[in-house]
C-alpha cells in the first residue's frame, strides 16, 4: 500500500468519523429523551423499542447483507471494467433493490402480528392481562415497518456514493433522522407530560411515535439523492436484469443472506430472552436496557471501525481485483491497527466508567433512578466491543476477494455460541441480570468469530498480521491497562469523597476526571512505546481542525 493510499483512507475516514460523531451526539439526545419519555426497564419501553428495531433488523435480513458486504466490490469492478463506468449496472441494482424492498415491506406490514410472535416473549400474547400491550406493539410494528424500504434505499444509494469516493453524505444524513426524532419525542413529552410511562399506549401516542420514527428514516434516505446527482450519476429505472452481471452479484449475495439469517436467528433468541425480563418483572433488565447499552458501546465502533473499514473497502477491492493479495493483507492489518489504538482503551475504559456513563446519558425523566442494570450491562459489553470490531475489519478481507461463503460459516459459529450462552446464562439469573448476561454471550460469540476469521483469512491471503500484529496488540494492551487502573483509582477516590455514580452531576465529574486521567496516561505510555498509529490519527484530526486538507481518497 502506497503512502498516498494510506492518507486517502485516513482522510476519507475522518470525514465519515466527523459525521458519525455528530450523528451519535444527536442520537444520544434522541435516546435520552426517549428513555425520559417512556422509561428504560419496564415493559412500556419495550412495547415501542422492539417494533422500532425490527425494521432495521429485517432490512438487514432481506437485503442489507448484499448491499453492505457484496455491492461495493461489485460496483468498483463495474466502474473499472464497464464502458459506461458502471452507471447501467448501478441503475439496475437500484431498480431491483427498490422492487424487492417495496414488496417485502408490504408483505410484512400485513403479517405484523405473526412477525411479532417471532421476536417477543410469549407472555405478551398468552397473558390476557397484556391484551392492551399486545395491541400497542402491533400498531407500532405497522407504523414502523415501512422503514425497511427507506433503510434499504439509504444504504443502497450510500454504497453507490462510497464506490464513487463520496463517503461523507452517508454518515451525515442520519443527523436529519435524529433531529426529526428529537422533535417528535419533545412533542410527546409536552403532549403527554401527565400520563405515566406504564401499560399500553393510546392511539395518539402510537401515531406520534410511530409516524415520527418512519418520517425520520425516509428523510435520511432522500437527503442522499442530491449528492448522488453531484457525482454525475443519473438515476434511471432499468428492468433489463438478464445477462448484465447481476446474477454473479446475487450468487455472491446468497451466502451473505445466509450469514444474515443465522445472525437474525441469534437476534430472535436474544429478543425473546430480553423481553421475558420485562414481561416477568416490574423493573427488569430487558430489551430496552440491552439495546441502550449496545447503542453506547457501538459509538467507538461506528466512529472509528466503520469509518476506517468503509474507506478501505474500495482500495482493498481494487487490490483484490488486481491480484495483489500481499498488499491487501498489509492494508487490512494497517486498518486493524488504527482501529485497535482506539477501541482497546475504550473497551478497557468501559469497565471503569460504564455505570457513570449510563447515569449521564439515560438517567432522565421516567428512566431516572433505573440505570444500575444499564451500567452493569455496559461493563459486560466491554470485551464484545473490541472483539466485534476486530471481526468486522477482517470480514472486509473476505468480501474483497469475493468470498462470501467463509463469512457465512464463521457467522454460523458466532450465532451458535451466542444462542447457546444467551439461553443458558439468562435461565439461571434474575430478571435484573438478563441484559448483562446477553452482553456476555455477545462478547463470547465474537471471541470465537474473531479467532476463526484471523486463522482462515491468514490462510487465504498467504499471511495476515502475524507476529507484528500480535506484538502491536500486546503494546496497546500494555498501554491501556495502567491507564484504566489510574482511571479506576480516580473514581474510587472521588467516590470516597462523596461523589455518587447514581447522581447525574457527580457522574459527569467521575467521567471527566477519570477519563482525562486515564486518557492522559494512555497517550503518554503510547508515546513512550512508539505507537505511531495514534500520532497518525491525531495529526489528521488536528490538520482538519485548523483547516489543512489532506489528500482525498479520489486523489490518491
Amino acid at each position: 500500500m502506497g503512502r498516498s493510499d494510506s492518507s486517502g483512507v485516513l482522510s476519507a475516514s475522518t470525514v465519515m468519523a466527523a459525521g458519525t460523531i455528530v450523528s451519535r451526539i444527536t442520537g444520544f439526545v434522541r435516546s435520552a429523551l426517549l428513555a425520559a419519555a417512556i422509561g428504560l426497564t419496564t415493559a412500556h419501553a419495550d412495547l415501542f423499542n422492539v417494533p422500532n428495531t425490527i425494521p432495521n433488523s429485517l432490512y438487514i435480513l432481506v437485503a442489507g447483507g448484499i448491499f453492505n458486504a457484496v455491492l461495493v466490490p461489485q460496483l468498483v469492478r463495474a466502474m473499472r471494467n464497464d464502458p459506461d463506468g458502471g452507471d447501467a449496472y448501478a441503475n439496475r441494482v437500484i431498480s431491483l433493490g427498490a422492487i424487492v424492498l417495496a414488496g417485502v415491506t408490504a408483505l410484512l406490514i400485513v403479517i405484523a402480528p405473526l412477525l411479532l410472535r417471532l421476536f417477543v416473549s410469549g407472555e405478551y400474547f398468552a397473558d390476557p392481562d397484556l391484551a392492551g400491550e399486545q395491541s400497542s406493539m402491533i400498531a407500532f410494528a405497522r407504523l414502523c415497518l415501512p422503514q425497511i424500504f427507506f433503510y434499504g434505499m439509504y444504504v443502497l444509494i450510500g454504497q453507490i456514493l462510497n464506490a464513487r469516493g463520496r463517503f461523507g453524505p452517508m454518515m451525515w444524513a442520519p443527523i436529519a433522522n435524529n433531529l426529526v426524532a428529537i422533535g417528535t419525542i419533545a412533542i410527546y413529552l409536552v403532549a403527554y407530560a401527565d400520563r405515566p410511562a406504564t401499560g399500553a399506549y393510546t392511539a395518539g401516542q402510537e401515531a406520534l411515535l410511530g409516524v415520527g420514527s418512519t418520517v425520520g428514516i425516509a428523510l435520511q434516505a432522500l437527503l442522499l439523492l442530491p449528492y448522488l446527482r453531484q457525482t454525475g450519476f443519473v438515476v434511471r429505472p432499468r428492468l433489463d436484469f438478464r445477462g448484465t452481471g447481476l446474477g454473479h452479484t446475487l450468487r455472491l449475495g446468497l451466502w451473505t443472506i445466509g450469514f444474515v439469517i443465522v445472525n437474525q436467528i441469534a437476534f430472535f433468541v436474544m429478543t425473546h430472552r430480553a423481553t421475558s425480563a420485562t414481561a416477568d418483572s416490574t423493573h427488569g433488565a430487558g430489551y430496552s436496557v440491552y439495546a441502550s447499552a449496545f447503542l453506547l458501546t457501538q459509538v467507538p465502533h461506528s466512529i472509528v471501525t466503520v469509518s476506517l473499514a468503509t474507506a478501505t473497502i474500495p482500495l482493498v477491492s481494487r487490490l483484490a481485483a488486481e491480484g495483489r493479495l500481499g498488499e491487501l493483507s498489509a492494508e487490512l492489518s494497517r486498518t486493524l491497527e488504527l482501529v485497535l489504538v482506539v477501541i482497546v482503551p475504550v473497551a478497557v475504559g468501559l469497565l471503569v466508567l460504564g455505570p457513570a456513563m449510563a447515569t449521564v446519558v439515560f438517567g432522565w425523566g421516567a428512566a431516572a433512578g433505573h440505570t444500575t442494570s444499564l451500567g452493569t450491562t455496559l461493563i459486560a459489553f466491554a470485551p464484545g466491543t473490541l472483539l466485534f470490531s476486530m471481526h468486522y475489519v477482517m470480514l472486509r478481507g473476505f468480501y474483497a476477494i469475493e468470498d462470501t461463503k467463509t463469512p457465512f460459516l464463521i457467522q454460523s459459529l458466532v450465532a451458535a455460541v451466542n444462542i447457546a450462552l444467551a439461553i443458558g446464562l439468562t435461565l439461571i439469573v434474575s430478571p435484573d441480570l438478563v441484559a448483562p448476561m446477553l452482553a456476555l454471550a455477545y462478547g463470547a460469540s465474537y471471541a470465537a468469530g474473531a479467532t476463526a476469521s484471523a486463522i482462515v483469512l491468514s490462510s487465504r491471503l498467504g499471511g495476515f498480521g502475524g507476529h507484528p500484529l500480535v506484538r502491536f496488540v500486546v503494546r496497546v494492551t500494555v498501554a491501556s491497562l495502567p491507564a484504566a487502573a489510574v482511571a479506576w483509582l480516580v473514581v474510587r477516590v472521588l467516590g470516597a469523597a462523596g461523589f455518587a455514580v447514581t447522581s447525574r452531576g457527580d457522574a459527569v465529574v467521575l467521567i471527566c476526571c477519570g477519563g482525562l486521567a486515564g486518557g492522559g496516561v494512555y497517550l503518554l505510555l503510547a508515546r513512550l512505546m512508539h505507537i505511531s498509529e495514534i500520532t497518525s490519527l491525531v495529526r489528521l484530526l488536528v490538520g482538519r481542525a485548523v483547516g489543512r486538507r489532506p489528500p482525498a481518497a479520489s486523489e490518491s
